[in-house]
Protein backbone atom coordinates (compact mmCIF):
# COMPACT_ATOMS: atom_id res chain seq x y z
CA UNK A 1 0.00 0.00 0.00
CA UNK A 2 3.01 2.76 0.93
CA UNK A 3 4.48 1.40 -2.37
CA UNK A 4 1.67 2.20 -4.62
CA UNK A 5 1.03 5.53 -2.97
CA UNK A 6 4.54 6.65 -3.06
CA UNK A 7 4.22 5.78 -6.56
CA UNK A 8 0.76 7.88 -6.89
CA UNK A 9 2.22 10.43 -5.14
CA UNK A 10 5.37 10.98 -7.59
CA UNK A 11 3.14 10.18 -10.42
CA UNK A 12 1.14 13.13 -9.96
CA UNK A 13 3.92 15.50 -9.65
CA UNK A 14 4.08 18.31 -11.90
CA UNK A 15 4.17 22.15 -11.98
CA UNK A 16 7.28 24.26 -10.72
CA UNK A 17 10.33 22.88 -8.84
CA UNK A 18 9.04 24.72 -5.29
CA UNK A 19 5.68 22.83 -5.90
CA UNK A 20 7.47 19.28 -6.15
CA UNK A 21 9.80 20.05 -3.59
CA UNK A 22 6.58 20.99 -1.22
CA UNK A 23 5.48 17.30 -2.21
CA UNK A 24 8.33 15.97 -1.40
CA UNK A 25 8.53 17.48 1.99
CA UNK A 26 5.43 16.60 2.89
CA UNK A 27 5.85 13.03 1.79
CA UNK A 28 7.37 11.83 4.98
CA UNK A 29 4.44 12.52 6.67
CA UNK A 30 2.03 10.93 3.99
CA UNK A 31 4.06 7.20 4.27
CA UNK A 32 4.18 7.79 8.13
CA UNK A 33 0.47 8.34 8.22
CA UNK A 34 0.26 5.55 5.89
CA UNK A 35 2.32 3.06 7.80
CA UNK A 36 0.64 3.69 11.12
CA UNK A 37 -2.40 2.71 9.46
CA UNK A 38 -0.95 -0.53 7.87
CA UNK A 39 0.42 -1.25 11.05
CA UNK A 40 -2.76 -0.82 13.26
CA UNK A 41 -5.05 -3.15 10.51
CA UNK A 42 -1.97 -5.67 10.98
CA UNK A 43 -1.70 -5.79 14.21
CA UNK A 44 -4.67 -5.46 16.03
CA UNK A 45 -6.32 -8.59 14.96
CA UNK A 46 -3.43 -10.47 16.10
CA UNK A 47 -3.24 -9.16 19.11
CA UNK A 48 -7.03 -9.73 19.78
CA UNK A 49 -6.35 -13.38 18.84
CA UNK A 50 -2.91 -13.82 20.93
CA UNK A 51 -5.26 -12.13 24.09
CA UNK A 52 -8.25 -14.03 23.64
CA UNK A 53 -9.27 -14.88 27.57
CA UNK A 54 -6.87 -12.01 28.93
CA UNK A 55 -8.82 -9.64 26.39
CA UNK A 56 -11.74 -8.32 28.47
CA UNK A 57 -9.36 -8.61 31.67
CA UNK A 58 -7.17 -6.10 30.30
CA UNK A 59 -9.88 -4.16 28.75
CA UNK A 60 -11.11 -3.69 32.16
CA UNK A 61 -7.73 -2.69 33.63
CA UNK A 62 -7.29 0.14 30.96
CA UNK A 63 -10.76 1.04 32.59
CA UNK A 64 -10.30 1.17 35.64
CA UNK A 65 -6.55 2.64 35.56
CA UNK A 66 -7.37 5.40 32.99
CA UNK A 67 -5.05 7.82 34.32
CA UNK A 68 -1.72 5.21 33.98
CA UNK A 69 -3.25 4.75 30.04
CA UNK A 70 -3.39 8.33 29.76
CA UNK A 71 0.10 8.71 31.60
CA UNK A 72 1.82 6.29 29.13
CA UNK A 73 0.08 6.67 25.83
CA UNK A 74 -1.87 9.72 25.92
CA UNK A 75 0.57 12.14 26.89
CA UNK A 76 3.64 10.61 24.94
CA UNK A 77 0.99 10.35 21.77
CA UNK A 78 0.05 13.91 22.29
CA UNK A 79 3.42 15.48 22.25
CA UNK A 80 4.17 13.38 19.10
CA UNK A 81 1.15 14.28 17.25
CA UNK A 82 1.62 18.25 18.24
CA UNK A 83 5.39 17.77 16.94
CA UNK A 84 4.23 16.33 13.83
CA UNK A 85 1.40 19.06 13.46
CA UNK A 86 4.18 21.93 13.72
CA UNK A 87 6.23 20.30 11.75
CA UNK A 88 3.43 19.69 8.97
CA UNK A 89 2.75 23.66 9.20
CA UNK A 90 5.91 24.74 9.04
CA UNK A 91 6.50 22.34 5.81
CA UNK A 92 3.41 23.98 4.46
CA UNK A 93 4.09 27.44 5.34
CA UNK A 94 7.86 27.61 4.64
CA UNK A 95 7.56 25.33 1.07
CA UNK A 96 3.86 26.61 0.53
CA UNK A 97 2.42 25.42 -2.74
CA UNK A 98 2.26 28.31 -5.05
CA UNK A 99 -1.39 27.87 -6.16
CA UNK A 100 -2.55 26.95 -2.93
CA UNK A 101 -4.04 30.59 -2.13
CA UNK A 102 -6.89 30.79 0.09
CA UNK A 103 -9.30 30.95 -2.88
CA UNK A 104 -7.77 28.22 -4.68
CA UNK A 105 -8.93 26.16 -1.41
CA UNK A 106 -12.24 27.49 -1.08
CA UNK A 107 -13.05 26.54 -4.77
CA UNK A 108 -12.01 22.85 -4.29
CA UNK A 109 -14.48 22.89 -1.10
CA UNK A 110 -17.14 24.25 -3.34
CA UNK A 111 -16.29 21.99 -6.34
CA UNK A 112 -16.82 19.24 -3.96
CA UNK A 113 -20.14 20.36 -2.67
CA UNK A 114 -21.10 20.69 -6.17
CA UNK A 115 -20.06 17.01 -6.89
CA UNK A 116 -22.08 16.16 -3.80
CA UNK A 117 -25.17 18.16 -5.31
CA UNK A 118 -25.00 16.02 -8.51
CA UNK A 119 -25.66 13.02 -6.75
CA UNK A 120 -29.32 11.93 -7.64
CA UNK A 121 -31.26 13.06 -4.16
CA UNK A 122 -32.54 9.63 -3.64
CA UNK A 123 -29.24 8.59 -3.07
CA UNK A 124 -27.87 12.30 -0.90
CA UNK A 125 -26.27 11.74 2.47
CA UNK A 126 -26.13 15.08 4.61
CA UNK A 127 -23.24 17.12 4.29
CA UNK A 128 -20.70 17.45 7.13
CA UNK A 129 -16.78 18.31 7.21
CA UNK A 130 -14.45 15.21 7.36
CA UNK A 131 -12.58 16.20 10.64
CA UNK A 132 -12.59 13.24 12.71
CA UNK A 133 -14.69 13.18 15.76
CA UNK A 134 -11.84 12.35 17.86
CA UNK A 135 -10.19 16.05 16.87
CA UNK A 136 -13.50 17.50 18.63
CA UNK A 137 -13.84 19.47 21.91
CA UNK A 138 -17.39 17.68 22.16
CA UNK A 139 -18.08 14.68 24.63
CA UNK A 140 -20.42 13.08 21.92
CA UNK A 141 -19.70 10.96 18.76
CA UNK A 142 -21.50 12.10 15.76
CA UNK A 143 -21.81 9.51 13.64
CA UNK A 144 -20.13 10.82 10.34
CA UNK A 145 -20.53 7.70 8.56
CA UNK A 146 -24.01 8.33 7.60
CA UNK A 147 -22.46 11.85 6.00
CA UNK A 148 -21.13 13.05 2.98
CA UNK A 149 -17.52 14.61 4.09
CA UNK A 150 -16.56 17.42 2.61
CA UNK A 151 -12.74 17.66 3.62
CA UNK A 152 -11.66 21.52 5.36
CA UNK A 153 -8.19 21.77 5.27
CA UNK A 154 -8.12 25.63 6.21
CA UNK A 155 -5.26 26.13 8.77
CA UNK A 156 -3.99 30.00 7.48
CA UNK A 157 -4.22 33.48 9.40
CA UNK A 158 -5.24 35.09 6.16
CA UNK A 159 -4.56 38.95 7.19
CA UNK A 160 -4.37 40.93 10.56
CA UNK A 161 -6.00 45.06 9.96
CA UNK A 162 -4.03 46.68 12.51
CA UNK A 163 -5.65 49.58 11.76
CA UNK A 164 -9.22 48.60 12.11
CA UNK A 165 -8.16 45.54 14.74
CA UNK A 166 -9.50 42.56 12.71
CA UNK A 167 -8.33 39.45 12.15
CA UNK A 168 -8.96 37.24 8.97
CA UNK A 169 -8.18 33.45 9.62
CA UNK A 170 -9.20 30.31 8.11
CA UNK A 171 -11.55 28.15 10.56
CA UNK A 172 -8.96 25.31 11.78
CA UNK A 173 -6.76 27.91 13.02
CA UNK A 174 -6.57 26.89 16.95
CA UNK A 175 -6.67 29.62 20.01
CA UNK A 176 -2.77 28.64 20.77
CA UNK A 177 -1.84 29.14 16.97
CA UNK A 178 -3.49 33.06 17.49
CA UNK A 179 -2.45 33.41 21.03
CA UNK A 180 1.36 33.31 19.45
CA UNK A 181 0.60 35.24 16.73
CA UNK A 182 -1.21 38.69 18.64
CA UNK A 183 0.47 38.21 21.96
CA UNK A 184 3.74 38.78 20.69
CA UNK A 185 2.75 41.72 18.56
CA UNK A 186 0.71 43.07 22.12
CA UNK A 187 -2.71 42.52 21.39
CA UNK A 188 -5.17 39.53 22.05
CA UNK A 189 -8.78 37.95 20.78
CA UNK A 190 -11.52 40.20 22.57
CA UNK A 191 -13.25 36.33 23.26
CA UNK A 192 -10.03 34.20 23.33
CA UNK A 193 -10.80 30.48 24.77
CA UNK A 194 -8.35 29.02 27.60
CA UNK A 195 -8.03 26.22 25.95
CA UNK A 196 -5.28 26.30 23.39
CA UNK A 197 -6.51 23.24 21.17
CA UNK A 198 -10.19 24.89 20.30
CA UNK A 199 -10.51 26.26 17.03
CA UNK A 200 -11.64 29.70 15.67
CA UNK A 201 -14.18 27.83 13.55
CA UNK A 202 -15.50 25.27 16.29
CA UNK A 203 -16.08 28.08 18.69
CA UNK A 204 -17.58 30.13 16.22
CA UNK A 205 -20.75 27.39 15.10
CA UNK A 206 -20.35 26.37 18.89
CA UNK A 207 -20.36 29.18 21.44
CA UNK A 208 -17.32 30.84 23.39
CA UNK A 209 -16.94 32.99 26.70
CA UNK A 210 -14.26 33.94 28.82
CA UNK A 211 -13.27 36.65 31.48
CA UNK A 212 -13.78 39.32 28.87
CA UNK A 213 -17.08 38.97 27.63
CA UNK A 214 -18.30 40.84 30.84
CA UNK A 215 -17.35 43.34 28.62
CA UNK A 216 -17.81 42.05 25.19
CA UNK A 217 -20.29 39.09 25.07
CA UNK A 218 -19.71 35.80 24.18
CA UNK A 219 -17.82 35.29 20.93
CA UNK A 220 -20.21 35.43 18.11
CA UNK A 221 -20.78 39.02 19.33
CA UNK A 222 -16.76 39.78 17.91
CA UNK A 223 -17.37 38.29 14.66
CA UNK A 224 -17.95 40.78 12.08
CA UNK A 225 -17.96 38.47 9.04
CA UNK A 226 -18.05 34.81 7.66
CA UNK A 227 -17.02 33.33 4.43
CA UNK A 228 -19.39 30.30 4.29
CA UNK A 229 -20.30 27.34 1.39
CA UNK A 230 -23.81 26.77 1.19
CA UNK A 231 -25.05 23.63 -0.07
CA UNK A 232 -25.55 24.95 -3.44
CA UNK A 233 -21.89 25.27 -3.49
CA UNK A 234 -21.82 29.13 -3.35
CA UNK A 235 -19.36 30.81 -1.49
CA UNK A 236 -21.24 33.65 0.40
CA UNK A 237 -20.04 36.55 2.75
CA UNK A 238 -22.33 36.76 5.63
CA UNK A 239 -22.62 40.47 7.60
CA UNK A 240 -24.51 41.21 10.10
CA UNK A 241 -25.34 44.59 7.87
CA UNK A 242 -25.91 42.69 4.17
CA UNK A 243 -28.44 40.44 2.48
CA UNK A 244 -27.64 37.47 4.60
CA UNK A 245 -27.98 39.08 7.97
CA UNK A 246 -30.84 36.39 9.24
CA UNK A 247 -28.00 33.76 8.81
CA UNK A 248 -25.39 35.63 10.31
CA UNK A 249 -27.50 35.93 13.51
CA UNK A 250 -28.38 32.24 13.18
CA UNK A 251 -24.64 30.96 12.66
CA UNK A 252 -23.51 30.91 16.13
CA UNK A 253 -24.93 27.84 18.12
CA UNK A 254 -25.90 25.90 14.75
CA UNK A 255 -22.64 23.48 14.57
CA UNK A 256 -22.21 23.30 10.87
CA UNK A 257 -25.90 22.37 10.15
CA UNK A 258 -26.12 25.65 7.96
CA UNK A 259 -23.43 25.83 5.51
CA UNK A 260 -19.60 25.13 5.53
CA UNK A 261 -17.42 27.55 7.49
CA UNK A 262 -14.20 28.44 5.14
CA UNK A 263 -12.91 32.06 7.01
CA UNK A 264 -14.02 34.62 9.66
CA UNK A 265 -12.91 37.62 10.67
CA UNK A 266 -12.50 38.79 14.34
CA UNK A 267 -12.30 41.52 16.68
CA UNK A 268 -8.97 42.08 18.50
CA UNK A 269 -8.37 44.23 21.08
CA UNK A 270 -4.94 46.10 22.42
CA UNK A 271 -3.14 44.56 25.27
CA UNK A 272 -0.01 44.77 27.55
CA UNK A 273 2.63 42.07 28.45
CA UNK A 274 0.90 41.34 31.93
CA UNK A 275 -2.22 40.72 33.28
CA UNK A 276 -2.59 42.31 36.81
CA UNK A 277 -4.78 39.90 38.72
CA UNK A 278 -5.90 40.42 41.93
CA UNK A 279 -7.62 37.75 44.01
CA UNK A 280 -10.32 38.52 46.62
CA UNK A 281 -11.61 35.92 49.48
CA UNK A 282 -15.31 35.66 50.13
CA UNK A 283 -16.21 34.17 53.07
CA UNK A 284 -20.19 33.49 52.78
CA UNK A 285 -22.60 33.44 49.52
CA UNK A 286 -23.99 36.46 49.91
CA UNK A 287 -21.29 37.88 49.75
CA UNK A 288 -19.94 37.01 46.36
CA UNK A 289 -23.40 37.16 44.71
CA UNK A 290 -22.80 40.76 45.60
CA UNK A 291 -19.54 40.86 44.59
CA UNK A 292 -19.64 39.41 41.12
CA UNK A 293 -22.57 41.61 39.80
CA UNK A 294 -20.80 44.51 41.25
CA UNK A 295 -17.88 43.76 39.41
CA UNK A 296 -18.90 42.96 36.44
CA UNK A 297 -21.09 45.64 35.48
CA UNK A 298 -24.35 44.14 36.00
CA UNK A 299 -25.66 47.04 37.79
CA UNK A 300 -24.39 50.29 36.93
CA UNK A 301 -23.64 50.85 32.59
CA UNK A 302 -21.25 53.94 34.30
CA UNK A 303 -19.38 51.48 36.55
CA UNK A 304 -16.23 50.55 35.78
CA UNK A 305 -15.01 46.98 35.70
CA UNK A 306 -11.91 45.27 35.25
CA UNK A 307 -10.88 43.42 31.84
CA UNK A 308 -11.16 40.51 33.28
CA UNK A 309 -13.66 38.87 35.67
CA UNK A 310 -14.06 35.24 37.38
CA UNK A 311 -14.89 33.75 39.89
CA UNK A 312 -14.20 29.71 41.53
CA UNK A 313 -16.32 29.12 44.03
CA UNK A 314 -14.95 26.18 46.31
CA UNK A 315 -18.19 25.42 48.48
CA UNK A 316 -21.35 27.10 49.30
CA UNK A 317 -20.01 29.53 51.27
CA UNK A 318 -16.23 29.94 50.18
CA UNK A 319 -15.13 31.68 46.86
CA UNK A 320 -12.06 33.46 45.28
CA UNK A 321 -12.90 36.44 42.92
CA UNK A 322 -10.65 37.43 40.16
CA UNK A 323 -10.14 40.73 38.60
CA UNK A 324 -7.50 41.53 36.14
CA UNK A 325 -6.01 44.33 34.21
CA UNK A 326 -3.88 44.78 31.07
CA UNK A 327 -0.50 46.11 32.78
CA UNK A 328 3.07 46.56 32.38
CA UNK A 329 5.49 45.93 34.69
CA UNK A 330 5.94 49.76 35.49
CA UNK A 331 2.57 49.90 36.22
CA UNK A 332 3.05 47.82 39.24
CA UNK A 333 6.17 47.52 39.88
CA UNK A 334 6.36 46.72 43.74
CA UNK A 335 4.45 43.21 42.49
CA UNK A 336 5.84 40.27 41.42
CA UNK A 337 5.64 38.21 38.69
CA UNK A 338 3.79 34.71 38.81
CA UNK A 339 4.16 32.80 35.42
CA UNK A 340 1.42 30.14 36.14
CA UNK A 341 1.69 28.13 33.24
CA UNK A 342 5.25 27.02 33.89
CA UNK A 343 5.12 23.02 33.85
CA UNK A 344 6.28 22.42 37.47
CA UNK A 345 3.89 24.99 39.04
CA UNK A 346 0.55 23.83 40.78
CA UNK A 347 -2.58 23.74 38.78
CA UNK A 348 -4.48 27.21 38.13
CA UNK A 349 -6.88 26.72 40.39
CA UNK A 350 -4.78 25.03 43.10
CA UNK A 351 -2.57 27.83 43.04
CA UNK A 352 -5.91 30.42 43.59
CA UNK A 353 -7.27 27.66 46.17
CA UNK A 354 -3.97 27.88 48.50
CA UNK A 355 -5.12 31.62 48.37
CA UNK A 356 -8.59 31.04 49.66
CA UNK A 357 -7.15 28.66 52.47
CA UNK A 358 -4.04 31.45 53.22
CA UNK A 359 -7.22 33.65 53.92
CA UNK A 360 -5.93 36.87 52.66
CA UNK A 361 -6.25 38.82 49.34
CA UNK A 362 -3.77 38.47 47.21
CA UNK A 363 -1.81 40.05 44.23
CA UNK A 364 0.42 39.31 41.31
CA UNK A 365 1.35 40.40 37.71
CA UNK A 366 0.88 37.35 35.31
CA UNK A 367 1.99 36.74 31.47
CA UNK A 368 -0.18 37.58 28.87
CA UNK A 369 -0.18 34.91 27.29
CA UNK A 370 -0.07 32.80 30.82
CA UNK A 371 -3.01 33.96 31.70
CA UNK A 372 -4.83 33.32 28.64
CA UNK A 373 -4.26 30.03 28.82
CA UNK A 374 -4.06 29.79 32.56
CA UNK A 375 -6.66 26.89 33.10
CA UNK A 376 -5.49 24.79 29.58
CA UNK A 377 -3.06 22.54 31.69
CA UNK A 378 -5.24 21.14 34.17
CA UNK A 379 -8.24 21.84 31.05
CA UNK A 380 -9.97 23.70 34.47
CA UNK A 381 -9.95 20.85 36.73
CA UNK A 382 -11.33 18.17 34.55
CA UNK A 383 -7.57 16.47 34.49
CA UNK A 384 -8.27 15.38 38.37
CA UNK A 385 -10.34 13.10 37.40
CA UNK A 386 -8.49 11.58 34.89
CA UNK A 387 -4.91 11.66 36.85
CA UNK A 388 -5.72 11.92 40.32
CA UNK A 389 -2.37 12.57 41.37
CA UNK A 390 -1.69 15.03 38.48
CA UNK A 391 -0.61 17.75 40.29
CA UNK A 392 1.42 16.12 42.40
CA UNK A 393 5.02 17.89 42.62
CA UNK A 394 7.05 14.92 41.62
CA UNK A 395 4.23 13.98 38.36
CA UNK A 396 4.63 18.52 37.68
CA UNK A 397 8.14 17.88 37.77
CA UNK A 398 9.06 15.08 35.56
CA UNK A 399 5.60 15.00 33.91
CA UNK A 400 3.95 18.62 33.91
CA UNK A 401 5.54 19.40 30.35
CA UNK A 402 3.83 17.06 28.67
CA UNK A 403 0.22 18.83 29.96
CA UNK A 404 -2.44 18.72 28.63
CA UNK A 405 -3.22 15.72 27.13
CA UNK A 406 -4.32 16.48 23.79
CA UNK A 407 -8.68 16.25 24.07
CA UNK A 408 -8.08 14.32 20.70
CA UNK A 409 -6.12 11.54 22.46
CA UNK A 410 -8.50 11.61 25.64
CA UNK A 411 -11.66 10.91 22.84
CA UNK A 412 -9.27 8.41 20.87
CA UNK A 413 -8.79 6.03 23.69
CA UNK A 414 -12.50 6.14 24.65
CA UNK A 415 -14.16 2.99 24.84
CA UNK A 416 -17.75 2.01 24.76
CA UNK A 417 -17.61 1.82 28.92
CA UNK A 418 -15.45 4.98 29.77
CA UNK A 419 -17.86 6.81 27.09
CA UNK A 420 -20.67 5.86 29.22
CA UNK A 421 -19.03 6.90 32.80
CA UNK A 422 -18.67 10.20 30.64
CA UNK A 423 -22.27 11.20 31.64
CA UNK A 424 -22.88 8.35 34.28
CA UNK A 425 -19.98 8.43 36.38
CA UNK A 426 -18.90 12.33 36.07
CA UNK A 427 -20.56 15.54 34.88
CA UNK A 428 -18.98 18.08 31.91
CA UNK A 429 -21.43 21.29 31.63
CA UNK A 430 -21.17 24.76 30.83
CA UNK A 431 -24.81 26.29 31.12
CA UNK A 432 -25.41 30.19 30.38
CA UNK A 433 -27.53 31.53 32.97
CA UNK A 434 -28.64 35.24 34.52
CA UNK A 435 -25.85 36.50 36.91
CA UNK A 436 -29.35 37.38 39.24
CA UNK A 437 -29.45 33.88 39.99
CA UNK A 438 -26.25 32.78 40.78
CA UNK A 439 -27.46 31.86 44.60
CA UNK A 440 -30.05 29.90 43.19
CA UNK A 441 -27.37 27.92 40.70
CA UNK A 442 -25.15 27.13 43.20
CA UNK A 443 -28.05 25.56 45.51
CA UNK A 444 -29.14 23.78 42.29
CA UNK A 445 -25.23 22.54 41.32
CA UNK A 446 -25.03 21.57 44.93
CA UNK A 447 -27.70 19.15 45.51
CA UNK A 448 -27.62 17.98 41.99
CA UNK A 449 -24.00 17.17 41.89
CA UNK A 450 -22.01 18.20 45.02
CA UNK A 451 -19.09 18.87 42.70
CA UNK A 452 -16.97 21.49 43.58
CA UNK A 453 -14.93 24.07 42.43
CA UNK A 454 -17.69 26.01 40.24
CA UNK A 455 -16.37 28.04 37.74
CA UNK A 456 -18.20 31.58 37.25
CA UNK A 457 -17.79 33.83 34.14
CA UNK A 458 -19.58 36.77 33.47
CA UNK A 459 -20.82 37.76 30.50
CA UNK A 460 -23.44 40.06 28.31
CA UNK A 461 -26.05 38.58 26.40
CA UNK A 462 -27.71 41.32 24.05
CA UNK A 463 -31.22 42.43 22.63
CA UNK A 464 -30.21 43.36 19.46
CA UNK A 465 -33.54 44.39 18.68
CA UNK A 466 -34.38 42.79 15.88
CA UNK A 467 -37.15 40.30 16.82
CA UNK A 468 -36.05 37.07 16.17
CA UNK A 469 -31.95 36.85 16.58
CA UNK A 470 -30.62 33.43 16.24
CA UNK A 471 -30.81 30.28 18.78
CA UNK A 472 -30.78 32.82 21.64
CA UNK A 473 -33.61 34.48 22.67
CA UNK A 474 -33.39 38.61 23.43
CA UNK A 475 -33.26 38.81 27.26
CA UNK A 476 -36.37 39.85 29.29
CA UNK A 477 -36.30 43.69 29.38
CA UNK A 478 -36.66 43.17 33.25
CA UNK A 479 -33.21 41.91 33.53
CA UNK A 480 -31.26 44.74 31.30
CA UNK A 481 -28.72 46.58 32.89
CA UNK A 482 -30.13 50.18 33.22
CA UNK A 483 -29.54 52.19 30.40
CA UNK A 484 -28.06 49.45 27.87
CA UNK A 485 -28.84 46.61 25.45
CA UNK A 486 -27.66 43.87 27.35
CA UNK A 487 -28.30 41.62 30.25
CA UNK A 488 -25.79 40.28 32.78
CA UNK A 489 -25.61 36.15 32.27
CA UNK A 490 -22.63 33.67 33.37
CA UNK A 491 -21.21 31.00 32.35
CA UNK A 492 -21.67 28.37 35.14
CA UNK A 493 -18.66 25.38 34.80
CA UNK A 494 -19.65 22.09 36.55
CA UNK A 495 -16.87 19.46 36.23
CA UNK A 496 -15.66 16.32 37.82
CA UNK A 497 -17.12 13.12 39.69
CA UNK A 498 -20.43 14.33 41.59
CA UNK A 499 -19.67 14.03 45.28
CA UNK A 500 -22.58 11.70 45.77
CA UNK A 501 -20.34 8.94 44.11
CA UNK A 502 -17.03 10.05 45.66
CA UNK A 503 -19.12 9.87 49.04
CA UNK A 504 -20.39 6.26 48.29
CA UNK A 505 -24.47 8.03 47.87
CA UNK A 506 -27.31 7.00 45.92
CA UNK A 507 -26.60 9.50 42.50
CA UNK A 508 -28.98 9.16 39.39
CA UNK A 509 -27.55 10.93 36.74
CA UNK A 510 -30.68 11.08 34.15
CA UNK A 511 -32.57 12.45 36.84
CA UNK A 512 -29.90 14.90 37.88
CA UNK A 513 -28.79 16.39 34.52
CA UNK A 514 -32.65 16.53 33.41
CA UNK A 515 -33.61 18.91 36.46
CA UNK A 516 -30.73 20.85 36.01
CA UNK A 517 -31.91 21.39 32.69
CA UNK A 518 -35.43 21.94 33.91
CA UNK A 519 -33.66 24.51 36.01
CA UNK A 520 -32.07 26.31 33.03
CA UNK A 521 -35.21 26.54 30.97
CA UNK A 522 -36.85 27.56 33.73
CA UNK A 523 -34.89 30.75 34.58
CA UNK A 524 -34.09 31.17 30.56
CA UNK A 525 -30.23 30.17 30.24
CA UNK A 526 -29.24 27.80 27.84
CA UNK A 527 -26.75 24.43 27.81
CA UNK A 528 -23.73 24.41 26.02
CA UNK A 529 -24.08 21.97 23.29
CA UNK A 530 -20.54 20.64 23.19
CA UNK A 531 -21.85 18.53 26.13
CA UNK A 532 -24.04 15.63 26.68
CA UNK A 533 -28.12 16.77 26.63
CA UNK A 534 -30.36 15.19 28.33
CA UNK A 535 -33.80 16.66 26.94
CA UNK A 536 -35.98 15.60 23.98
CA UNK A 537 -36.47 17.68 20.98
CA UNK A 538 -39.43 19.45 22.04
CA UNK A 539 -37.98 20.77 25.66
CA UNK A 540 -34.69 21.45 23.28
CA UNK A 541 -37.09 23.84 21.30
CA UNK A 542 -38.44 25.63 24.36
CA UNK A 543 -34.27 26.36 25.61
CA UNK A 544 -33.62 27.45 22.20
CA UNK A 545 -35.58 29.60 19.78
CA UNK A 546 -35.11 28.11 16.27
CA UNK A 547 -37.80 30.03 14.74
CA UNK A 548 -35.38 32.22 12.82
CA UNK A 549 -32.75 29.25 12.18
CA UNK A 550 -35.80 27.01 10.58
CA UNK A 551 -36.52 29.94 8.21
CA UNK A 552 -32.73 30.28 7.43
CA UNK A 553 -32.39 26.34 6.46
CA UNK A 554 -35.25 26.22 4.39
CA UNK A 555 -34.27 29.80 2.57
CA UNK A 556 -30.70 28.54 2.05
CA UNK A 557 -31.58 24.80 0.90
CA UNK A 558 -30.28 23.31 4.16
CA UNK A 559 -33.04 20.33 4.53
CA UNK A 560 -31.76 17.35 3.18
CA UNK A 561 -28.37 18.85 2.84
CA UNK A 562 -27.19 19.22 6.41
CA UNK A 563 -28.18 16.88 9.63
CA UNK A 564 -31.03 19.21 11.81
CA UNK A 565 -29.50 20.96 14.81
CA UNK A 566 -30.89 18.55 17.14
CA UNK A 567 -29.60 15.55 14.89
CA UNK A 568 -26.13 17.26 15.17
CA UNK A 569 -25.72 17.40 18.83
CA UNK A 570 -27.97 15.09 20.22
CA UNK A 571 -25.96 12.48 22.05
CA UNK A 572 -24.86 9.08 20.06
CA UNK A 573 -26.01 6.82 22.97
CA UNK A 574 -29.21 6.68 25.02
CA UNK A 575 -28.06 8.68 28.00
CA UNK A 576 -31.25 8.20 29.35
CA UNK A 577 -31.49 4.84 29.38
CA UNK A 578 -28.00 4.44 30.57
CA UNK A 579 -28.25 6.86 33.75
CA UNK A 580 -31.17 4.91 34.87
CA UNK A 581 -29.06 2.05 34.57
CA UNK A 582 -26.35 3.53 36.42
CA UNK A 583 -28.72 4.85 39.22
CA UNK A 584 -29.58 1.46 39.68
CA UNK A 585 -26.13 0.39 40.46
CA UNK A 586 -25.26 3.12 42.30
CA UNK A 587 -28.00 2.45 44.63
Amino acid sequence: IAGFSTHSYFASMSGSGKKQSCRLLCLPFTLAKQAFSLALSIALPILSTLLGPFKQPAINFLENNRGLVILFFCLPASFIFDLAIKARIFVQRRFLDPDSTHAARVNEIRDRVKEWGKVPASDHKPLCTARPNWLSLSTTFFDKTKCHQIPIDLHEILHFDEENLILHAEPNVTVREVVEFLVPRGYTLAVCLEVGDATLGGLAFGVGMTTYSHKVGLYQETISEYEVVTANGEMLTVRADNAHSDLFYCLPWSHGTLGLLVSLKLQVVPAKKYVHLKYITANSQTEYCQMMMKYSGANDKQGKVADFVEATIFSKEKAVIMLGTFAEKKDAPEVKVNDVCLWYKPWFYKHVESILEAGRNHEELIPLESYLLRHNRAIFWVLESMIPFGNHPLFRLFFGWLCPPKPAFLKFTTTPLIREWTFAKQVFQDIVLPLDTLKDQVEEATRLFDRWPLLVYPCRIYDHKRGAQGQLRAPPSSRLTPGTNFAMFNDLGVYGTPGQLEKKLPYNPTKAMREMEKFTRDVGGYSFLYADLFMNEEEFEQMFDLTLYKKVRKQYNCDGAFPTLYEKIRPEVDVIAIGEEYAKKNN
